[in-house]
């Protein structure tokens, strides 16, 4: 039998994850107490995946106790079972799986999976080349909560805002070209980015801080609270206004 690709094992976890999901809320419906069977069940999933085809490997879970171990390991899976909890519990499409793979100081494999639409993006097989930059560029935002920092660097590039769910779901559209940009600035952690980050990567597209520093993963404190995931072509204008925009106000702390 041949092995399973690192990317295969990504796959696997996020695809079981997302049935297992898809079938609590068919199960369940709006119920209480289904956003925490959906965070549960889905860790469970992939906690037993990687432990059947990755048993040495370390893992970096939301929903998991943290291993001091990880920060020794050469391997370490960071995963976010349920990335936009609540828009899962909700009964709406904009939440993902998460499942990535760092080594040795680099993400190398990824997936993100949007089980409600039957989308799995994947560092091994990334979308076609884009369109062109919309005019006006589109930029992602949160439904409820985005920051004045965020809305700024919107308004100073002429922009459009499109509100969506999870931080996967919005980076997703980057990749698939229904947005250009996703600026974030209101606290994050590594498994909300890290699968995402690999598979934009791996799309050539845009991605830091909003300092323009690189994103950093596997590290004691998994807080990672800001990104900038773009179009190429347009990180220097968006790193250039969130510049301005944090010299003249302060980063907003709320996303």
């Amino acid at each position: 039998m041949t092995a399973l690709s690192d990317a295969a094992v990504a796959r696997t976890a996020a695809a079981d994850a997302g049935d297992v999901l898809l079938a609590l809320r068919t199960s369940f419906g709006d119920a209480p107490g289904l956003a925490a069977r959906g965070d549960s069940g889905a860790q469970a999933t992939i906690a037993a995946v990687l432990a059947r085809l990755r048993p040495g490997d370390a893992v970096l879970s939301e929903e998991a106790v943290d291993d001091p171990a990880r920060l020794r390991a050469e391997r370490v899976w960071i995963v976010d079972p349920l990335d936009g909890t609540k828009e899962y519990a909700l009964g709406r499409a904009d939440w993902a799986v998460h499942v990535a793979l760092w080594q040795r100081g680099e993400l190398t494999d990824g997936v993100v999976a949007l089980p409600a639409e039957g989308v799995v993006l994947a560092t091994d097989d990334v979308p076609p080349a884009l369109p062109p930059v919309a005019d006006p560029p589109r930029f992602a935002v949160s439904r409820s909560r985005a920051s004045d920092l965020v809305l700024g660097v919107v308004e100073e590039l002429g922009g459009v805002t499109v509100p969506m769910g999870s931080a996967g779901v919005k980076v997703a559209a980057v990749v698939r070209g229904e947005v250009d940009a996703y600026v974030h600035s209101g606290g994050q952690y590594e498994w909300d980015s890290a699968a995402p980050v690999a598979v934009a990567r791996a799309a050539g597209l845009h991605t830091s801080r909003v300092d323009g520093s690189p994103l950093l993963y596997n590290r004691p404190d998994p807080s990672l609270p800001d990104l900038v995931v773009c179009r190429p072509e347009l990180a220097d204008a968006v790193l250039a206004a969130v510049a301005r925009r944090a010299g003249a106000a302060g980063t907003s702390r709320t996303s």
